[in-house]
């Protein structure tokens, strides 16, 4: 059988994790502001490395990939609330087999992230992180 390995390909932009643009969104639900790009982005705890390593160690190759051999980059997007509270965690584009739900347990699991800033202010921000999964021979 082969061994898994999971690799997480981050470059700078996607660790800058793919702001869209500066005008910010509403949400239906919420009359509050989520922005895409803003003056101070959040920041995981102990930044960019402790991303890669979290990530890296807490997402398990799903049994059912392994078996059907299903690669791939599974795109997560979610937002950094005010308080740092990772939400709204969803599959932007996934590749089955179980890899999708991998990837936003995952997310959904991280610890608060120091919230991003504008205007002086903690706002919400969305973000998108590619997640790839690929199998070691």
């Amino acid at each position: 059988m082969k061994n898994a390995l999971l690799i997480i390909i981050f470059s700078i932009c996607a660790i800058v994790l793919q702001a869209q643009s500066t005008d910010s969104t509403h949400t239906e639900s919420e009359d509050i502001s989520v922005f895409n790009l803003v003056e101070k982005q959040p920041e995981f705890p102990g930044g960019e490395q402790a991303l890669l390593d979290y990530i890296g160690s807490n997402v398990q190759y799903p049994k059912k990939a392994r078996k059907k051999n299903i690669q791939g980059t599974v795109y997560i997007s979610f937002i950094v609330e005010m308080d740092g509270n990772v939400t709204t965690v969803r599959v932007l584009r996934g590749i089955g087999g179980g890899c999708d739900e991998e990837a936003v347990r995952v997310v959904s699991s991280m610890p608060d992230w120091k919230p991003g800033y504008q205007d002086g202010e903690p706002v919400r921000v969305q973000f998108n992180l590619p997640i790839r999964f690929i199998l070691d021979d």
